[in-house]
């Protein structure tokens, strides 16, 4: 009797093979029996009971064929497939109801179940035990058929890989022994994998038999690009898209497997392990497999160890940097990744760590820090960030990092790549974006984000926007204060309540306006909350309460109809115009399109160059 668990080791038919050989008979050849001792020892690796991880028996097997984790692990019930609840959710009740489809189609990244899946589900289609005969996701070791579906042996279950196999000769194969029964199991299933490398021809091919299949044929389908796939065979499949694992539950799978390996790791080494796999559950048992062997036995696998093995950056010194940045520090920002790169953090990855940074910090500052689903410091750290940085200046950073990632992709020299691009970002980090500019200008402000220079020669200096808020002092903003009906519009814009505003401009017509009341004439079809709604915002706005009457007679045109009528007089105007008439005459045949105004040209200031520059 052992302490065996059936949820993560291998069944029955993967365990070595005991000797048949009786040990009292003697040897054809004439050789002398094996010594007992000898015998015992040679055993001891397969009948020795299994026991706790701390004591070290995962190794007693030293010498033999190592089975990576990916394979020993590989799921064997549906109820292992984690992170695909809902999918083992329709397929139960399928099952149970008897509505099974003829042929499945499974899609999903790398490395996320569709392979095991499609022969999970060819053992559930042909499910046959002491106990069960009928199709069952009740999978047990000890089914009539499992052993030689597993070991891709059944004479009633085909697999082909579509990658080696894209000719329809081989589809007219399949074909032709689709119209033969089944010699044991229940159905004949043909398992396709990477069926989007099969050529146009073959996906012909299949079409009729897809469409009309015999009663006793299932088709199982898996691909990782379901684009490819034409439309006539997806309608003719029932679809299951595998999802990404969640990193938490992926880290919990990881530190299960790693206590059953009898190994130590540290919690944060497994997130990042998680991280880097992308939701696929094998590649993170691989990256797994490679990590447990940074370390001697009962040793722990530190977490510094497992990033200098990915090659990440630290996450906290690239939050740093990023705040570094986004102060405009340069020569700070430039020497925290020069740190980095020393260390041996890929110049890409700490490019994405900084798209990271910068989203987390902008989901942050609308949803809060646990929407970040970083540890708590490091969330903490960024919506901190977020709070003091405006969300124009975040969108604009996340765009040129999209481009300095392509930059730095595409370098010869990717380091020199993002230190360019660190000087970027650390000068546009406080400088005001198109419309802002356009309304300094007008108004005659400096167009720069602040008089301190940036990026000196100093450790630090530089007017950044961190410095700059730290700098300014708090004045209290005066509320809004709308003296018209237009400002009222203005204001509901200004504080992008969209529906709000094209609601007012559709269905008001203003009878009467003064400060703190507004009565006008409802059109009909306006929403019925109209009046409470704008009232409630413009108090929230204004801080002072505003009567807003909807019952009102006589009101003049909405602003969808003024601004309707203002077109077509400016359309009628420049019609009129003798150029334009001209040009009209000159080229016959030709209409008026769509009318524009040209805003004017807005000159942008050179940057200026570091002050230290000009001293001796």
């Amino acid at each position: 009797m052992t302490d065996h668990d059936p949820s993560l080791d291998g069944p029955p038919w993967e365990e070595d093979d005991v000797a048949e050989r009786d040990e009292n008979t003697d040897d054809m050849f004439g050789a002398p029996a094996p010594e007992p001792a000898a015998a015992t020892v040679a055993a001891a690796p397969v009948v020795a009971p299994k026991t706790a991880p701390s004591e070290g028996v995962a190794h007693a097997d030293d010498g033999a064929a190592y089975q990576v984790l990916a394979r020993k692990y590989r799921p064997r019930t549906f109820e292992d497939l984690i992170g695909q609840e809902a999918m083992v959710r329709t397929l139960t009740n399928a099952f149970a109801t008897g509505r099974i489809a003829h042929a499945f189609m499974l899609t999903g990244v790398r490395g996320v179940g569709k392979t095991t899946t499609a022969r999970l589900l060819a053992r559930a289609l042909n499910n046959e035990t002491d106990t069960i005969d009928r199709p069952s996701l009740t999978l047990s070791a000890h089914g009539r058929h499992d052993a030689a579906i597993m070991a891709g042996q059944h004479m009633d279950v085909m697999e082909m890989d579509a990658a080696s196999h894209t000719g329809v000769n081989d589809i007219r194969d399949i074909l032709e022994s689709v119209r033969y029964a089944p010699v044991e199991a229940r159905y004949k299933v043909y398992v396709l994998d990477e069926v989007h490398m099969l050529s146009t021809q073959a996906f012909n091919a299949l079409l009729k038999t897809l469409e009309e299949p015999p009663p006793h044929a299932k088709f199982i389908f898996a691909t990782t690009e379901i684009r490819k796939v034409p439309v006539t065979i997806l309608s003719r499949c029932q679809r299951f898209d595998l999802r990404r694992v969640e990193p938490e539950i992926l880290v919990e799978h990881l530190g299960r497997i790693a206590d059953r390996e009898g190994m130590k790791i540290e919690q944060d080494a497994l997130a990042l392990i998680s991280r880097a796999a992308e939701g696929s559950v094998r590649d993170g048992l691989s990256l797994l497999d490679q990590a447990l062997v940074q370390a001697e036995r009962g040793q722990m696998v530190k977490t510094e160890t497992v990033r200098d093995m990915l090659g990440l950056a630290d996450r906290s010194q690239t939050i740093a940097l990023f705040e570094s940045i986004m102060a405009g520090r340069t020569p700070e920002a430039l020497e925290n990744f020069r740190t980095l790169y020393g260390f041996g953090a890929d110049p890409v990855q700490v490019t994405n760590d900084l798209l990271e940074h910068c989203h987390a910090a902008s989901v942050a500052k609308m949803l809060g820090p646990n929407a970040t689903r970083l540890p708590n410091d490091q969330a903490q750290k960024l919506t901190a960030l977020g709070a003091a940085i405006p969300a124009a200046t975040l969108s604009r950073t996340w765009q040129m990092l999209l481009k300095a990632l392509d930059e730095v992709r595409r370098a010869p020299n990717p380091a020199d790549a993002v230190e360019m691009a660190i000087v970027r970002l650390a000068y546009a980090a406080d400088l005001p974006g198109p419309e802002e500019a356009l309304k300094r200008l007008q108004s005659g402000d400096p167009i720069g984000g602040g008089s301190a220079p940036r990026g000196g020669g100093g450790g630090g200096g530089g007017g950044g926007a961190s410095a700059q808020l730290a700098a300014r002092p708090v004045v209290q903003a005066a509320l809004p204060n709308p003296q018209s009906f237009e400002q009222v519009v203005a204001l509901i814009g200004e504080k992008r309540e969209i529906g709000l505003q094209m609601d007012v401009e559709r269905f008001v017509k203003p009878v009467s306006f003064k400060p703190g009341a507004i009565v006008y004439e409802s059109v009909e079809g306006a929403p019925i909350e109209l009046a409470r709604k704008l009232a409630g915002r413009l108090k929230e706005w204004t801080g002072r309460t505003w009567l807003i009457a909807a019952n009102g007679q006589g009101g003049g045109e909405t602003l969808i109809e003024q601004q309707k009528k203002a077109r077509a007089a400016e359309r009628a105007a420049v019609e009129a115009d003798p150029f334009v008439v001209a040009v009209l005459k000159a080229f016959p045949g030709a209409t008026l399109g769509e009318i524009k105004r040209i805003a004017p040209t807005v000159v942008t200031p050179e940057i200026p160059d570091d002050a230290g520059d000009d001293e001796d």
